[in-house]
């Protein structure tokens, strides 16, 4: 089959590489812009145009898709037989989604019509899902509404993260677009219309979504731990006004020991930290947001609007990831 392929990180790699493995022509591959990222702001090729060059495949770098004619000419003139696209990252314009000879094909990383839109992952370990999967569908118009041409499900484990569910789904994804596109032009899969009535919709996470509200009840703040990894990451401020991050937490009823205070997070640093996004429901209330330690200062524990988070590593602004017991150790309650 004569595919030309569009993906930008890198969950799409597995896929492009399982196509090219599997003896499938990738005429050409399209992926997003070259981005300037950190804070030099070196410019990086996305990682699916990294593996193109790597193995040796024709690759294309786009701003927009819907408006560049020089790339739409060029798909037409290869007349593929697929399109497939996995995490690309834009809406595929009509004239596109028509030019293949089989159909434009999606791999979606959630059981759709279930969570359709940008952070599907993210919005599977955040709702405490029991499982998760891949679709590939047939491309439509709108946002992941196409029809369904096969699904494979995969269960959650208990402390499952966003970055190990990406892992686990980018490599199911393989087989299942392999099996798809034999399938389907041989007749054997066919397509199968979404129930637009169960379909849900996750967007594009923002680094503001990984502040916590400590109103919100222990269990659901480490889901947001687990599901932000490793970005943006679950922030909030210390009592001593500096920014961390959790990286790992447990959610407990109530300590077992007995806890010394360590303070409470106070309102001017959360309208600080938010500035323009800050919004009262975020002022901790009825005991939400104090800072406990266990007497023999080996357990760390926020208070939350129910039970409790227990802190078992975090990254104070400016230093490296710690064990709770080594940021007991050097934690004075004060700024420095």
């Amino acid at each position: 089959m004569k595919i030309v392929f569009l993906g930008t990180p890198d969950f799409a790699v597995e896929s492009l590489e399982a196509l090219e493995a599997a003896g499938h022509e990738i005429a050409l591959v399209i992926s997003q812009e070259d981005k300037a990222k950190g804070r030099k702001a070196i410019v990086e090729k996305t990682p699916v145009k990294l593996a193109a060059e790597r193995l040796g495949l024709p690759v294309q770098s786009v701003h927009r898709l819907r408006t560049d004619e020089d790339c739409i000419r060029r798909i037409r003139e290869i007349a593929p037989d697929f399109i497939v696209v996995s995490a690309f990252g834009q809406i595929l314009p009509k004239e596109v989604l028509d030019i293949p000879r089989f159909g434009a094909i999606n791999i979606h990383a959630s059981l759709l019509p279930k969570y359709r839109g940008a952070s599907p992952i993210q919005q599977a370990v955040l709702d405490g899902e029991k499982e998760s999967g891949i679709t590939t569908m047939l491309m439509a118009e709108g946002l992941d509404t196409g029809d369904i041409l096969l699904q494979e499900k995969l269960p959650l484990d208990r402390k499952e993260t966003a970055d190990s569910l990406f892992q686990k789904l980018a490599e199911l994804s393989k087989t299942c677009i392999v099996k798809t596109l034999e399938g389907f032009s041989k007749g054997e899969i066919h397509p199968v219309a979404q129930e637009d009535e169960k379909a849900s919709l996750t967007g594009i996470i923002k680094k503001r979504d990984g502040f916590i509200n400590w109103n919100r009840e222990a269990s659901y703040i480490e889901r947001m731990v687990r599901a932000y990894t490793p970005w943006p990451n679950a922030v909030s401020i210390l009592p001593n006004g500096k920014t961390f991050k959790i990286w790992q937490a447990d959610a407990v009823n109530k300590p077992d020991e007995e806890m010394l205070s360590l303070g409470k997070i106070q309102r001017g640093d959360i309208e600080h930290f938010l500035g323009d996004n800050f919004k009262e429901e975020y002022i901790p209330t009825d005991g939400a947001g104090g800072l406990f330690c266990s007497k023999n200062k080996q357990k760390l524990f926020f208070s939350t609007g129910k039970s409790f988070l227990e802190i078992t590593e975090l990254q104070v602004e400016g230093k490296k990831r710690m064990a709770t017991s080594d940021f007991l150790r050097g934690y004075s309650g004060k700024a420095e």
